[in-house]
């Protein structure tokens, strides 16, 4: 924790207040569940906190930035910035995977490098230090390490295939489309799921990832490819 707080403080000028806030953050469910008797907390309830301040001030951002950008269009940016990839990359650009703690199955199983985990990190971070510091202090440290990619224009490139297969298929009329998880297997801490895709009851795709999230865009993308093809 002690390289954690030195990285903090020369990277981003903070220091936390109250360090066990820091602690809760970067500590997995798994690291937690493998140390019960500890009665050690994880960082959940921080993702569920830092995602919502996350979503805020992304969305200010935004609004200000691009005055004459619809709705629609400020929601499908901001879903490509606060996506799980793009996280779990911000994550990587601090360095926080060095110093999370994660259980020992978890960790022989790559838990490090997985993008669920390292974006719900991000998000815990942000909760801790929306408790410890304000939200100012969130603002800033987003100013330093997200808004420069967004004002970069690294997320404008970045693909929705359920939007673009919505698009696509609603194209001549509305058609319902119905996304349904075909299997989830794996321990609770690295869930694999399957999902699948339909439209007016017919199959048209599937997909895997380590978020149900991660499976639809895949199932969307392979559902898009197919249906492209059929389209032309």
């Amino acid at each position: 924790m002690k390289k954690l707080e030195a990285l903090l403080l020369e990277r981003f000028g903070l220091v936390f207040t109250d360090i066990s806030l820091l602690e809760t953050a970067f500590t997995h469910t798994s690291y937690a569940n493998e140390h019960r008797l500890l009665k050690i907390s994880h960082n959940e309830r921080l993702e569920f906190l830092g995602d919502a301040v996350l979503q805020l001030i992304i969305s200010e951002y935004l609004y200000a930035k691009y005055p004459k950008k619809p709705e629609g269009d400020l929601t499908k940016l901001r879903s490509t910035i606060v996506r799980e990839e793009s996280l779990a990359g911000f994550t990587r650009d601090c360095q926080f995977e060095k110093f999370i703690k994660l259980g020992k199955g978890e960790e022989k199983s790559g838990g490090r490098d997985r993008e669920t985990i390292l974006g719900d990190l991000f998000e815990a971070f942000l909760g801790a230090l929306l408790l410890d510091k304000g939200i100012e202090a969130v603002r800033d440290f987003l100013y330093q390490t997200m808004i420069p990619k967004v004002e970069a224009g690294d997320f404008e490139q970045v693909t929705d295939y359920k939007t673009k297969l919505q698009e696509l298929l609603q194209a001549n009329g509305d058609v319902e489309i119905l996304y349904q998880v075909v299997s989830e297997t794996g321990p609770a801490h690295a869930k694999n799921f399957e999902i699948s895709v339909s439209v007016d009851g017919r199959l048209v795709g599937r997909g895997q990832g380590r978020s149900k999230k991660l499976a639809e865009q895949e199932a969307a993308k392979n559902a898009f490819e197919k249906e492209s093809q059929t389209c032309i």
